[in-house]
């Protein structure tokens, strides 16, 4: 099984160099994640319309655990974490296989006891939910390691 894991990600890094880095590194914007695009391969905790909106991670007790643990989850899960601050993170996931890179943000709230996130594609237009399901696993794993740390 490894040699076939080993060829799926030599194949999977060759085919993410031939997609575009982003325009800009992506950032909060007015101390918020990024809008979605207006197509249907982005969801994010701080939109509002249902086509985009899918819940924040949500956690009990310490912010800074809260912040390291997600690292570590998306770590754990294949992401690559580009850019972290104090309560902004931006990292990204490679689609097995095809390549594709999406583009995975993270904003701490403290005060709400919440991180909110934005997973969206670089590329096309429909992503066929795998951004939402993303964000799901990230969630479940989030929980579960939140539990057991």
């Amino acid at each position: 099984m490894d040699i076939f894991s080993e060829a799926v990600g030599a194949i999977t890094s060759q085919l993410s160099a031939l997609w575009p880095q982003p325009k800009e590194k992506p950032k909060l914007v007015n101390g918020m994640l990024r809008p979605c695009p207006g197509t249907p391969n982005c969801v994010s905790s701080e939109n509002t319309n249902p086509m985009f909106q899918i819940a924040p991670l949500a956690f009990t007790g310490s912010p800074e655990q809260a912040w390291a643990t997600l690292k570590i989850v998306i770590k754990e899960q294949g992401g690559t974490v580009h850019d972290e601050g104090k309560e902004y993170l931006w990292s990204t996931f490679t689609v097995p296989l095809v390549g594709f890179v999406d583009d995975v943000e993270f904003r701490l709230s403290a005060t709400e006891g919440v991180i909110h996130v934005r997973s969206a594609s670089r590329l096309g237009i429909s992503d066929l939910g795998v951004n939402r399901g993303r964000v799901e696993q990230l969630r479940t794993a989030f929980q579960k390691a939140l539990h057991h740390r």
